[in-house]
């Protein structure tokens, strides 16, 4: 049979293992979650230099104007 302290022990052991377990989780579910962001940021930032980039084609291409 157990003793009270080694029943405790056991207690405390398994709480400490379950939070271990979910802070991991937790943290993987931010890690993707901060991934995700950053490569939103990134594609972003890709489409507005090429809007950019388009922008300053089409006033190069742009024939003269007469006055």
């Amino acid at each position: 049979m157990l003793s009270e302290q080694e029943t405790a022990k056991d207690v405390v052991q398994e709480i400490a293992e379950s939070t271990a377990e979910h802070v991991g989780r937790i943290a993987q579910i931010i890690t993707g979650a901060v991934v995700g962001v950053i490569r939103e940021i990134g594609d972003l930032a890709s489409e507005v230099f090429e809007v950019r980039e388009a922008g300053r084609r089409a006033v190069a291409d742009r024939p003269p104007v007469e006055e």
